[in-house]
């Protein structure tokens, strides 16, 4: 089968690879109809995160079961289903508490080793516990079935970021970062209720989708003009709410400032870089929390599914640029380039 690997920085490839088989009783075989690239993908494909030549990638997608263990009862061939970005077990002490990703027998998608799933079919471990049922007629919707595909990261992930934060009825929520996670974000705190949604980003064609998502207002600066502009609209408090989605210094140093005496932060940008701009000492002084990590999204898809479903949010407009399999290199070129925002890539 056709699947991509990643060789050095900047260097994707399709190629032909083994095709996927039940290893153990708890396995499925998922043919892919949909998967997508992910803005954590492009340290990989900037180099910037380790990667052996040849190895898979790609943490997102859905499709067809074509194949299960013997021990597997939650799903059965011909089901559509959507997989989060990291499988687990569903039965170990932090799957029962809901925090999925930290797994006893969980891992990520293109780990060395295992499929990624930007190709043609997937081996998913522990299905019962990863994966998750779609309505079968969505496969023939193709907006549908782009809205479903963001429950396996970015929709939770911006969710996740949302709670973390304290989203709520009345609530100010400042969004830091306009890629996927954020405009999903905007998404997210919409959906919690929030009152206002402040989205900092400075590319129009992002800002239009948060707007759409339900923010009431965005703030193009940066670093301190960005702190004294939310500062301005929110009669010089700042935030209740502050989601953090870019992971640099700078992106938290402004979250930092932009929240209210009191307040809180959902970070989900993955740390890179110098990994601070958090000072404990304004934090202790301001009463501000900091929560978030990676996403524990496969809790969060039973939550977010109907509403999907029913048209009450429809996150299907991250996708701006759709390439074939085949067509994935340019997909990491165009992101890597800031030409797309995120690429969908179809198998079907």
């Amino acid at each position: 089968m056709r699947a991509t690997t990643i060789h050095a920085p900047y260097d994707m490839r399709v190629e032909d690879v083994p095709e996927p088989l039940v290893q153990l009783p708890t396995d499925a075989v998922v043919r892919v109809l949909r998967a997508c690239i992910c803005g954590s993908d492009l340290w990989a494909y900037r180099g910037e995160a380790a990667r052996q030549p040849g190895q898979r990638i790609g943490h997102e997608f859905l499709g067809v079961v074509e194949e299960t263990g013997s021990d597997v009862t939650g799903v059965r061939p011909g089901d559509l289903v959507v997989a989060p970005f990291v499988w687990s077990d569903g039965v170990c002490d932090y799957c029962r508490e809901g925090l999925t990703t930290s797994c006893e027998h969980g891992g990520f998608w293109g780990s060395v080793g295992y499929d990624g799933g930007q190709g043609e079919a997937v081996r998913v471990p522990f299905a019962d516990g990863t994966l998750v049922r779609l309505p079968e007629d969505a496969a023939s919707d193709p907006r549908l079935l782009s809205a479903l595909l963001t429950l396996s990261d970015v929709l939770g992930t911006g969710h996740h970021a949302a709670l973390g934060a304290g989203a709520r009825p009345g609530a100010t929520v400042a969004v830091v970062g306009d890629g996927a996670v954020g405009l999903c974000a905007v998404l997210a705190a919409r959906r919690l209720g929030a009152e206002r949604i402040i989205a900092l980003g400075r590319h129009a064609a992002r800002t239009d989708i948060a707007r759409r998502f339900g923010a009431t207002d965005v703030v193009a600066e940066r670093g301190d003009a960005a702190v004294e502009a939310v500062r301005e609209l929110t009669r010089g408090q700042g935030a209740h709410a502050v989601v953090e989605a870019v992971g640099t210094e700078q992106s938290m140093r402004t979250a930092l400032h932009i929240a209210r005496d009191g307040g809180a932060i959902g970070f989900v940008g993955v740390p890179h870089g110098s990994g601070t701009g958090v000072d404990l000492g304004v934090m202790f002084n301001r009463n501000v929390a900091l929560r978030g990590g990676v996403a524990p999204v496969r809790t969060y898809i039973p939550e977010l599914l109907p509403d999907i479903l029913d048209g009450t949010i429809d996150p299907s407009p991250v996708f701006d640029m759709t390439v074939g399999l085949e067509g994935v290199p340019d997909g990491y070129k165009a992101m890597d380039e800031r030409v797309a925002l995120k690429v969908l890539v179809t198998t079907d």
